[in-house]
């Protein structure tokens, strides 16, 4: 296990050509999970677990590495499947989500296969554990799911969408009331934190699911004669999305003439080895981590003093 993310650092060359890459895991079961190698720091053996009275039901405890004490989730039991029993033999995953490093439990892992966003579907309808997944896909004739961490790691640890009453103050955000944003976010609850925070400005969201969903509906708008720049204030979106990526999303407006000068902000949970020089390349106006409503409302002033510069 100790070498399956030894390139990890090399891995950024797949932004902006479509493709990333998994790391695959059992839970439970035979059935194959998956997420982004992007997100993962490592694999290894359980360390020594310690247990936390009143943790959350999720929780099996914290662990201690190289100083740093990170939280343990049975992430088996997070997504609606029978527990796993932990002990020194366990496999964790560790991985950095939205500014916070963490480790899952999980039963083993399999291996990293490298694909193409276009073989990535977003999942089936229905209940049980489809609601904790952003996509699926096929491999050697076995459906791999794909998880919604998001969702896992709010429902253990709540974010606030809440504004600072600071910031709501500004006068210039006057100006983006009433205004159009574009969401695009393969996370159900990525979106519903997106549309928390910014309705409390008086925006008017238009939300799309994946890059290739929301590239359609700029299509759209602009076949019907809509002037794009007019219509939107900015697009937010998301880097990892089943179908079409947020980089690929941003080639494919930057490609389009009717489209091009849309304002658009990469919206994303990879942080750690993801490499900012490469949202620059693929021509992104903005950068901005998840989540934080602060700094959301920051980038639309940023947006807004554009206007007012011209």
């Amino acid at each position: 296990m100790a070498g399956i993310l030894d390139s990890v650092d090399q891995r950024t060359q797949l932004v902006g050509e479509n493709r990333l890459e998994i790391l695959m895991f059992r839970l439970a079961g035979r059935q194959l999970f998956a997420i982004n190698v992007f997100k993962v720091q490592e694999v290894l053996q359980m360390p020594k677990l310690t247990l936390m009275p009143q943790r959350h039901r999720f929780v099996c405890g914290v662990v201690n590495l190289r100083g740093q004490t990170l939280p343990v989730i049975d992430l088996s039991q997070a997504i609606g499947m029978r527990p796993l029993v932990p002990d020194e033999r366990s496999t964790i995953i560790v991985t950095e989500y939205n500014r916070s490093v963490q480790a899952f439990l999980v039963g083993s892992v399999d291996r990293i296969l490298n694909l193409n966003w276009e073989s990535i579907l977003p999942p089936p309808g229905g209940a049980g554990r489809q609601h904790y997944l952003t996509a699926i896909t096929k491999v050697e004739d076995q459906i791999v799911e794909i998880i919604d961490v998001e969702k896992v790691l709010a429902e253990i640890v709540p974010m606030s969408t809440k504004v600072s009453a600071e910031k709501l103050a500004d006068p210039l955000l006057e100006k983006a009331r009433g205004r159009e944003v574009l969401l695009v976010d393969d996370s159900s609850v990525a979106l519903s934190q997106l549309r928390d925070t910014l309705t409390q400005l008086g925006i008017r969201l238009h939300m799309a699911s994946d890059g290739l969903k929301a590239l359609n509906l700029l299509k759209k708008w602009a076949d019907s004669g809509e002037v794009m720049t007019d219509k939107l204030l900015m697009i937010f979106t998301d880097a990892e999305m089943p179908e079409m990526d947020g980089y690929r999303l941003t080639s494919e407006i930057r490609n389009d003439p009717r489209l091009k000068d849309l304002y658009v902000v990469l919206h994303t949970s990879l942080s750690g080895s993801f490499n900012e020089a490469m949202v620059k390349k693929v021509g992104c106006d903005n950068f901005l981590s998840k989540f934080q409503p602060d700094k959301l409302v920051d980038v639309i002033r940023q947006r807004l003093e554009l206007d007012e510069a011209r």
